[in-house]
């Protein structure tokens, strides 16, 4: 009896040890996945950009010489001729402009997947550093700040909003709310911003206009005080939007989960509904559920290019559209390159928690 014990227990220890090598090695596998497409990501966005970033830098250099020569003093025309070709001879050779094309664009692709941006040629931080890692640096905390946190409370408000909808289907709760679903979920974010910028600043004048911040800031607690004054109706708009849609996914699904054996025997033998609905069935549903929320949280963290805009909230949204306007292609890179790695980092978390979940994705769908 003793052996068979024994025996079995060896079984189990092996299936265990093997369970856990296939999954290192399928988290191995879409590591290297992710990284190999992040470097096709920004070598595309390189060569995409590669003409107007030459020529932004050309045209950079040029105005250094011209700055350079112009404190040269008691030189001939001549000389200062022949400064001006050495010193742009020099710069076109430290920045590989010189080089082929293939080279230049993959030294710019290097440079880019390795973070290192360089600094930009318009743009400048709060304060005045023209390191584009630093200007990228000041503004993924405010992306965070307002669409993250707007993601999570979307996030929490439509997952206990969709799993009462489907508790009764087809009741006043579930009606109202999927018909106001269809209303508000189609509006356009930034024509609802306007709506609520002319009611509550012009006409009821509780909260300011765009910003992150009144001029000048004000100093300790006030300062925070101030910033949730300016965020709340941006936050506001969000969340007037944001929750419809996800709370509509969950009911469909948790609708489904309900109809299953396991949890009619669950109410037969008297559990709580309430256990039933946010214990077994919302275990069930968790794969979908944190597919869901990984999504919305990565796409909260790039902002809104038109969101922000109208806000003036400076976030990573704002930031691209001023790299654009302003030509500004070392800002342009950073932050393409800053908010794709970590939608793929997100997308490798969200795999890897997958595959710690469902033992049939370690060994490709077998089962």
């Amino acid at each position: 009896m003793h052996a068979k014990n024994d025996e079995y227990f060896d079984i189990l220890f092996n299936q265990k040890e093997q369970v856990a090598f296939m999954y290192k090695w399928f988290a191995l596998k879409r590591v290297l996945k992710g990284i190999f497409t992040y470097i096709i990501i920004i070598f595309i966005m390189s060569v995409l950009f590669n003409t107007v970033n030459e020529q932004t830098m050309r045209a950079s250099i040029e105005d250094q010489v011209r700055a350079e020569s112009m404190r040269l003093k008691n030189m001939q025309p001549s000389a200062i001729q022949r400064f001006q070709q050495q010193r742009r001879d020099e710069l076109i050779h430290l920045y590989r402009l010189d080089r082929p094309l293939l080279e230049r664009i993959l030294f710019r692709t290097w440079n880019t997947v390795t973070f290192n941006f360089g600094k930009s040629t318009i743009i400048k931080s709060s304060r005045g550093e023209r390191d584009v890692i630093t200007i990228i640096g000041e503004a993924i905390p405010r992306s965070l700040i307002l669409f993250t946190l707007a993601a999570a409370i979307e996030i929490a408000v439509g997952i206990i909003l969709g799993l009462k909808k489907a508790q009764k289907p087809g009741g006043t709760l579930d009606r109202t709310t999927s018909l106001l679903t269809m209303i508000v979920y189609g509006m356009p974010t930034f024509w609802l911003a306007m709506i609520l910028i002319m009611f509550f600043v012009y006409q009821l004048k509780i909260f300011p206009s765009a910003g992150m911040h009144s001029v000048p800031p004000p100093q300790g607690i006030m300062y925070f005080i101030d910033l949730l004054w300016h965020m709340t109706l941006p936050l506001l708009t969000l969340l007037l939007i944001g929750f419809w849609g996800i709370s509509f996914v969950v009911r469909n699904i948790v609708l489904s989960i309900l109809q299953e054996d396991y949890i009619m025997a669950a109410r037969a033998r008297g559990i709580p509904e309430n256990r039933v609905l946010f214990g077994h069935t919302l275990r069930t549903a968790a794969p979908p559920l944190i597919t869901i929320s990984v999504l919305s949280l990565l796409a909260s963290i790039s902002g809104a290019i038109i969101f922000e805009g109208i806000f003036s909230w400076p976030g990573l949204g704002n930031l691209y559209w001023i790299a654009v306007q302003q030509n500004d292609i070392p800002v342009l890179m950073g932050d393409l390159a800053v908010t794709v790695g970590l939608y793929q980092l997100g997308l490798i978390m969200l795999d890897l928690t997958y595959g710690f979940m469902d033992p049939r994705i370690k060994v490709g769908g077998k089962a």
